[in-house]
């Protein structure tokens, strides 16, 4: 399990005042009073307490403690705001956090493996691609949308399953071989 999910990444400044737009990958805004990080580069991560928060156009907004103006916000274009697994609430009873499928087995509906999730790309704020590697090395982009999964087990915590149904010709697209 990954120590440190990436919850948003900083984007462009706003205003002249240092407040930051942001890509927010999470659900919840409550995590914004969550105990987080920031990772800028390849650094280490550090701690960062977000200070305010307001939506504009879609995005969040967010004004971090002591970055206090334009030039400062430009600075962090493109740092990842992380939070430590042990720090993210509980999911409710039929929830789970992505991150803690990463690397279980990816079965189809009638039972058949396809392969294990490798990661996860999120290309929208509202959108989550999974990448599933088969088991001959192929990688296969997956829509996560509810209507495409039908369920996890978890009751094996050494060999937790996520069971999906693909949209029709998606597979095809990825396991057809030319030749």
């Amino acid at each position: 399990m990954p120590q440190w999910i990436h919850l948003g990444t900083l984007l462009r400044p706003h205003g002249i005042k240092g407040e930051i737009c942001m890509e927010w990958y999470a659900d919840s805004p409550a995590l914004f009073d969550a105990p987080l990080r920031l990772q800028v580069g390849q650094r280490p991560p550090c701690p960062v307490r977000i200070v305010s928060h307001r939506q504009h156009k879609g995005r969040p907004l967010v004004q971090l403690e002591g970055i206090a103006d334009r030039t400062a916000a430009e600075a962090l274009r493109g740092a990842r705001l992380l939070i430590h697994h042990d720090d993210l609430p509980e999911p409710d009873e039929d929830e789970i956090y992505v991150e803690d499928l990463l690397g279980c087995a990816v079965l189809l509906a009638d039972g058949s493996r396809l392969g294990r999730l490798d990661h996860v790309e999120y290309p929208a704020p509202d959108k989550e691609i999974w990448s599933i590697r088969t088991d001959d090395g192929k990688e296969v982009l997956f829509p996560a949308e509810a209507c495409f999964i039908e369920g996890f087990d978890l009751s094996d915590p050494d060999a937790p399953t996520v069971t999906i149904a693909p949209p029709p010709g998606l597979l095809d697209i990825y396991l057809h071989d030319p030749a």
